[in-house]
């Protein structure tokens, strides 16, 4: 073959497949769109775009968990914080809310307004304990739990059951012991005047009704039932209109200046992981996935993870 010839069938040879590339605009290296992962983002009320989870993870571990805490603690708390934004949001298809009505969240302006100069040392901090867990979520029988945490127990977990009335064979009571040793606030006393007490409540008690009040608590040393003469409502309630740290509260009346004194033990509805209990069993040396599976009855850590299917349905 004549060598001019042999030249140009080379130069072909290379620039037919550029060509039919720049035709489809499509660069050689990059995989069909069936073999490209997607990345699961989450809607927050009040952000202005949708936030890659695990950034949005790092701003709930910031608000909803001290960053004194141990490692462990906070890998424990961005575990919990991601199973419960994943099951809320129906992996990431619909909003969830930045405060107390679902996980408390906060963006980098507002973490860098609150830490100030030690800003970066925290954030370094927060970020490594997403990031060690990255993807991890808690199942049970292959299925992602709502993944309840709250503050401070009085020693026991709460069960589902006896907060919703619904048994949730992950949500059981079990031990949380030691948690006065991460806070002094494990007790608080609320004194009302006897008006403010009956206007909460709805009613009009004086001090006969104190002398027959009878207090149902339950196994886990909380107020199931509030009782007085025919009246009757439950600890949960009265919690909540008192605004009250607890359910495990005591009652006594001052007679003579008509107040009333309350005493609680814990902080939160009780139910899944006590964050001060996940600190505690954190100093003895217990794991995220230790501290996890303690608190969460027959569940497992595992990656989540979007199908193919899903990535193409939901880019």
């Amino acid at each position: 073959m004549d060598k001019r010839l042999l030249a140009v069938f080379i130069i072909l040879l290379f620039f037919i497949p550029v060509l039919l590339n720049l035709k489809y605009n499509r660069p050689l290296d990059v995989k069909p769109p069936e073999e490209i992962a997607c990345e699961t983002e989450i809607t927050v009320e009040g952000e202005d775009k949708p936030l890659p989870l695990e950034e949005y993870i790092i701003g709930v571990v910031a608000s909803e968990m001290p960053v004194a805490y141990s490692l462990e603690a906070l890998k424990a708390q961005a575990i919990a914080a991601r199973t419960y934004a994943l099951k809320e949001t129906a992996e990431g298809t619909k909003p969830i809310g930045r405060d107390v009505t679902a996980q408390v969240y906060s963006n980098e302006k507002e973490r860098k307004e609150r830490w100030g100069k030690n800003f970066k040392e925290n954030e370094k901090k927060i970020r490594q304990a997403v990031e060690e867990t990255a993807g991890s979520i808690i199942v049970h029988e292959e299925q992602m739990i709502t993944a309840m945490f709250f503050s401070t127990s009085n020693g026991k977990t709460e069960t589902a059951e006896n907060f919703t009335g619904n048994s949730v064979p992950y949500l059981q009571s079990v031990d949380s012991p030691d948690e006065q040793t991460v806070s002094e606030e494990v007790e608080r006393t609320v004194d009302m005047p006897l008006t403010e007490w009956n206007k909460k409540l709805g009613i009009s008690w004086k001090e006969n009704d104190f002398r027959a009040l009878q207090l149902v608590r339950n196994e886990t040393g909380r107020v199931q039932s509030v009782l007085s003469g025919t009246f009757e409502t439950s600890g949960r309630e009265v919690r909540e209109k008192l605004k009250l740290p607890s359910t495990d509260f005591n009652i006594g009346f001052d007679v003579a200046n008509e107040i009333v004194h309350i005493t609680t033990k814990g902080y939160g509805h009780g139910v899944g992981m006590s964050q001060n209990g996940a600190e505690a069993y954190s100093k003895k040396g217990w794991t995220a996935e230790q501290i996890v599976k303690h608190y969460y009855t027959g569940t497992e850590i595992k990656t989540f993870k979007k199908t193919k299917e899903e990535c193409l349905k939901n880019p």
